[in-house]
């Protein structure tokens, strides 16, 4: 008998598909894992300039997701940005969803420039990033992560280890 695990993600965008599928392949490692990919809407701007408006981005997406869809599992990702006391900074919220539970996780911060955060939201921040890095589309690749890390991190790395935090009531219901 095959041990199919069906997941929905709220994006077509293959850095967070990749990232959704590697996350519940951790939850069972011997499934056969069955993506479907779907264009959720954030019911946020294209690009979120507060902490609360990128968390409520991915909730909606995957409040959606559960909604039009079944699965064993629903899983969304809001890249947004914000300008904290201690500059601004990009990062990202998580979701991974049953259809009893609902968990939330926040990613690590990535110091922006001033010039770059200057330009939003008149342009969402990969556009900006490819502008100045003269790259095409980066925001499906290692994204502003890639660029300003050198490589050592990427948009799909940050995700991967915030729905792998996130996850932890998942992996240990009787402790939530």
């Amino acid at each position: 008998m095959s041990n199919t695990i069906r997941i929905v993600v709220g994006s077509t965008n293959p850095v967070k598909v990749n990232a959704a599928k590697a996350v519940v392949g951790t939850l069972h490692p011997n499934a056969n894992i069955v993506v479907e990919a779907v264009k959720a809407p954030s019911g946020v701007a294209d690009q979120p300039m507060t902490d609360s408006e990128t968390k409520q981005g991915a909730i909606n997406r995957v409040e959606w997701c559960r909604a039009h869809h079944q699965a064993d599992y629903y899983l969304s990702m809001e890249g947004g940005v914000d300008n904290f006391d201690h500059g601004p900074a990009t990062f990202a919220y998580v979701t991974i969803a049953t259809n009893t539970q609902l968990c939330v996780g926040r990613s690590a911060l990535l110091p922006l420039p001033q010039q770059v955060f200057d330009k939003l939201p008149a342009q969402e921040l990969g556009e900006i990033m490819d502008a100045l890095f003269n790259t095409v589309n980066v925001k499906q690749a290692g994204g502003a992560i890639g660029l300003l890390t050198q490589g050592h991190a990427s948009r799909e790395s940050i995700y991967t280890a915030a729905l792998i935090l996130a996850s932890a009531p998942l992996r240990f219901r009787d402790l939530y």
